[in-house]
């Protein structure tokens, strides 16, 4: 069995310079706008600034690290040997910004503000950091094992684990306001994470079920310029073969292409699902290279 390419050294300092970058935003986001307004985020980050504010702010990279540990033995048991690799710089590195950022001057200013903009860049920060390969934040760890195990999804996981954690931040020190602020800015940055790992472009997918597969084909390849995938299928009722058309759009084009595949056959069926990334392989970029020149070159 074929494996795949191992990274190379170029590719692996650019990723670790974006885990760099995110652990410095997520660690400037907690000392000069979380934390001094008393507020938290979600799983082990957010029980390490609760500890950090009962005994002292100087403790915070000491328990993020403490309360990690477990999760990266989990990781090493239960998910890759890499990860732990991955994981466990991100995790030191966040740290050691938290401690050097420590006596930064804090940002006063009405506590939305500090919700929004605290938030924006501790999503922006941990975002940088999930998608370059890194993970500061063990709740994760355990979500994915648990999905595993039980069939519960990593998002329901940590969403149960964060109600506790700001439920707890609520009754250990008696106040619901700094937990639901604490929650709000949760949200916040988990907005954020998704925006930075899937990006602002929308793509989407379509799959289309009509009786002139052949024209379709032609109209959506030239009128749009677009390029597709016949998959073979067969119907359920009739039990005839069909060709059914995948095609891969941004939302741009989405309402022209049904506009042109309901113009062509009004009895077409089109499935759209949304789409957070495409990768397109080194070969696929050949190809397309090789088609756009002999498309542009003059016939004989």
């Amino acid at each position: 069995m074929k494996t795949a390419a191992p990274k190379s050294m170029q590719q692996i300092i650019y990723s670790y310079l974006w885990v760099t970058l995110g652990a410095f935003l997520a660690a400037l986001s907690i000392q000069v706008f979380l934390f001094p307004n008393q507020l938290i985020d979600g799983g082990v980050i957010g029980v390490a600034l609760i500890t950090a504010r009962h005994v002292g702010g100087e403790y915070l990279p000491l328990f993020l690290n403490l309360f990690n540990l477990p999760f990266i033995y989990l990781a090493y048991k239960h998910i890759r040997k890499s990860f732990v690799f991955n994981m466990g710089f991100a995790i030191l590195i966040f740290a050691g910004f938290l401690a050097i950022l420590e006596n930064v001057p804090s940002f006063d200013a009405d506590i939305l503000e500090v919700i929004v903009f605290g938030g924006a860049i501790l999503g922006i920060g941990i975002g940088l950091i999930i998608k370059h390969g890194g993970c500061t934040d063990g709740t994760e760890i355990l979500a994915i094992i648990v999905n595993r195990k039980k069939g519960f999804t990593v998002g329901q996981v940590v969403l149960f684990i964060n109600f506790f954690v700001f439920a707890g931040y609520g009754l250990i020190f008696m106040d619901w306001h700094i937990a639901l602020r604490s929650l709000m800015t949760y949200i916040v940055a988990f907005k954020m994470i998704d925006i930075v790992i899937d990006g602002l472009e929308e793509v989407k997918s379509l799959m289309i079920m009509t009786t002139k597969p052949t024209e379709m084909k032609k109209l959506i390849m030239h009128e749009l310029g677009l390029g597709l995938t016949i998959l073979k299928g067969k119907g359920g009722f009739s039990e005839e073969d069909r060709d059914i058309l995948f095609v891969i759009v941004d939302r741009l084009d989405l309402a022209d292409l049904k506009e042109i595949v309901l113009r062509e056959d009004s009895t077409a069926f089109i499935a759209v699902q949304n789409i957070h990334e495409v990768a397109y392989g080194r070969q696929t970029k050949n190809v397309a290279k090789k088609r756009r020149k002999s498309a542009l070159s003059p016939k004989a």
